[in-house]
């Protein structure tokens, strides 16, 4: 009987978490071998996966499910979440509290029924801070129904099945100092973001309630987001061009124009430019002083990092990086590249790359190439100087193709390509350098010829040309070498560009790999900024007013320095170099500070808004006007604002509102759009002439609007609005 009951012992019971339904799906059939039963769990998001399976050596019923990223968030308790009726300053005290929003309420619930009758839970949320804490969350959401669980962590880099059963062999805990730079992070950014965005807020819509009656938020992060924008725009204003003069040596060989640059380069005084040019001329005779030849390499590129991926994508793809970073999840989560959230661009010695190589053979683009490295010895990588000590460079993990992948393709591409760039070989060539002597100036010219072009046969994103260089010898005379003189004047610098930001960002240590995008796409959805025809950002009004009110109460807040400080310490929680409510008290006395002082001089916000308004001869009331012109119809329901902000043509800032989160009576506007313009002068956000329409709503019916000319089937058509005057 004793030994009846012990062969019928009940399995042991596993819960698994994962951060994505697509994550869970995948573990689960690398787990059961692709026989994981699927079932529906409260949320139809968020699936469960049954399958029998060991643990530690002991047979196992496994239920895998997931999240669907942070299951919590947290508020001010009442009344400090009521705007009106509480001091704003004593939001840097007031007490908060964590809960499960309503939408998250059946993914909760699933966590609760399925912990009830499981011995062990294991977190496999993505493996970063983060993820680190959703993990926490997720605990701490299961232990409410069952306090004995077990609890454990799964670390890996990609859902593969290598990885996902050395996970599970070798299972941790929660990083606990990690969970509490999130959390402190997430309790800065409440209290610091509410207390600004309420001051803000409130004064703008007092002072100006014509225009402004939406929340004008703010963020530690976003900030100084919108600061780099602001200094690059005034820049550019203020740029001065200044005229300069050059010299150019020209020679005719063989039939070829050679052209020489001058070793000076250039000067911004013309007369002593036009000595120099008189000296060459009554010289008239050049003498070839040096003529080098040497090996030429062109690098490939090392590991591919986050953000230089981001920066790829953007600049290559003609991607947001919000876009790219989704599909790039999306691919990991299917199992075709590894974890694409890393600070490191260093391959560690124990990945298998030609394994990675050879699942490229088969590719009817690459597959080549990929085979060449494979017989010239193998992967050899260029590795970088970054390492996260928790994922390796973003690399490709199976094979796939363009039907497969739909419009994820470019990126997966993108991913391969770099990949088998990284480990295969420098490009190589000779340069020829030739200089030439007039009168003591010193003229150059480059030749360069490519004898393997490396990693370039396979990373299309990248070109070297070949110049060609006619044959010069050491001490020969050109009688026949001309000089001449070029004007020129200085440029300004560029708008900045999304990958122009995210370098910065990542310079100044202003949020981290994993949030670039996402403070870019704050401070876009709060129409701070606007992205013009060539997708470079252009500061609104209201953006400019922030940024010049708190540099003039003397707080340079929209320079990288007080954030870049506390992201160097939430990275010194994770290493437990430092806690986190010494962190909190610091930042919080830092904060409260600068509020309190900022909410004595906060009239200078609306002074300096009007002045914008004023400078570009709208003035309040007219803005006012413009905002009425430029509603959106009623019938645009959950809409909020005029539209995509993408294509804007003008070099005028826009003016700019995050739609109120209470409700509102007026919508956003912007003064590009001026209600005098004749149809024949609306251009939509595409750039082109606006069509007008007439509206058939019961409220507007008969109401001439403009709209996007395309066809309404025209994928690229944007969702430009504005009623005729």
């Amino acid at each position: 009987m004793i030994r009846l009951t012990s062969f019928l012992k009940k399995a042991m019971r596993v819960l698994c978490v994962a951060e994505k339904n697509d994550a869970a799906r995948g573990i689960a059939g690398i787990l059961s071998n692709g026989n994981s039963q699927r079932h529906e769990g409260r949320s139809k998001y968020n699936k469960i996966y049954r399958f029998s399976q060991t643990f530690r050596g002991q047979r196992a019923d496994f239920s895998v499910t997931s999240v669907s990223g942070h299951l919590m968030q947290i508020d001010f308790v009442p009344p400090h979440n009521k705007w009106e009726l509480m001091t704003i300053s004593t939001l840097f005290e007031a007490p908060i509290h964590r809960f499960v929003p309503p939408n998250f309420l059946p993914i909760d619930q699933t966590l609760k029924d399925e912990s009830r009758s499981a011995d062990v839970l294991i977190i496999w949320t993505d493996c970063d801070r983060e993820g680190e804490n959703i993990g926490a969350e997720v605990v701490a959401s299961c232990l409410v129904s069952n306090p004995r669980l077990e609890v454990f962590r799964a670390h890996f880099s990609e859902i593969t099945n290598a990885a996902v059963y050395r996970a599970l062999n070798n299972v941790t805990q929660l990083n606990q100092n990690m969970v509490d730079a999130v959390d402190c992070r997430s309790e800065l950014d409440l209290r610091i973001g509410a207390a600004f965005t309420r001051l803000q807020t409130l004064h703008l819509q007092s002072n100006l309630p014509q225009i402004i009656d939406g929340v004008v938020s703010y963020g530690s992060c976003q900030f100084p987001t919108l600061g780099f924008v602001v200094e690059r725009f005034k820049a550019i204003k203020e740029f001065i061009p200044e005229a300069f003069w050059k010299l150019v040596g020209h020679h005719n060989r063989n039939n070829f124009d050679v052209q020489f640059s001058w070793e000076r380069n250039r000067l911004f005084n013309k007369q002593v430019v036009e000595m120099f040019l008189d000296e060459c001329n009554d010289n008239g005779i050049a003498t070839i002083v040096n003529v080098k030849k040497a090996p030429k390499s062109r690098w490939r590129p090392v590991g591919l990092d986050t953000v230089e991926f981001e920066k790829l994508a953007v600049r290559k793809l003609k991607m947001s990086a919000k876009n790219a970073m989704a599909a790039a999840e999306k691919l990991y989560t299917q199992g075709f590249i590894s974890y694409p959230r890393t600070e490191t661009n260093i391959f560690p010695p124990d990945i298998n790359l030609n394994e990675c190589v050879q699942k490229q053979v088969g590719n009817n683009e690459w597959g080549g190439f990929a085979n060449d490295i494979l017989q010239r010895g193998g992967a050899n990588p260029r590795n970088g100087k970054k390492t996260d000590q928790a994922h390796p460079p973003i690399h490709p993990l199976k094979h796939a193709t363009k039907e497969e992948l739909g419009v994820n393709w470019s990126i997966y591409e993108l991913v391969v390509r770099h990949f088998l760039a990284c480990v295969s070989r420098d490009a190589k060539g000779q340069e020829t350098t030739v200089k030439a002597s007039v009168a003591d100036e010193i003229f150059t010219a480059n030749g360069i010829i490519i004898e393997d072009p490396g990693y370039l046969e396979v990373y299309k994103y990248e070109t070297w040309n070949a110049k060609f260089l006619p044959l010069y010898t050491e001490g020969e005379k050109l009688k026949d070498f001309k000089v001449t003189m070029d004007e020129g004047k200085t440029s300004p610098p560029l708008l900045l560009n999304e990958a122009d930001l995210i370098a910065l960002m990542d310079r100044h240590g202003i949020g981290t790999d994993a949030t670039h995008a996402e403070h870019i796409e704050k401070i876009k959805e709060r129409q701070y900024v606007t992205l013009n025809a060539d997708k470079r950002f252009l500061p609104g009004f209201l953006g400019l007013a922030l940024v010049d009110a708190y540099n003039e109460m003397g707080f340079e807040m929209s320079k990288p320095v007080l954030r870049a400080n506390l992201e160097s310490q939430l990275a010194r929680i994770c290493t437990g170099e430092i806690s986190k409510d010494v962190v909190l008290q610091e930042q919080l006395r830092c904060y409260k500070n600068i509020f309190q002082r900022a909410e004595d001089r906060i009239m200078i916000l609306s002074q300096i808004f009007k002045r914008y308004l004023d400078q570009e001869g709208m003035g309040v009331q007219n803005a006012a006007r413009a905002a009425v012109a430029s509603r959106p119809p009623p019938t645009t329901g959950n809409q909020r604002g005029g539209g995509n902000t993408r294509g804007r043509s003008s070099t005028r800032p826009p003016i700019s509102v995050q739609p109120n989160q209470r409700p509102v009576q007026r919508a956003q506007f912007n003064p590009v759009r001026q209600v005098n313009q004749t149809p024949q002068q609306m251009n939509c956000q595409c750039g082109i002439p606006a069509t007008i329409r007439t509206a058939n709503t019961e409220r507007n019916r008969g109401k001439q609007f403009y709209a996007c000319s395309k066809d309404r089937n025209d994928s690229t058509k944007c969702n430009f609005f504005a009623w005729v005057s």
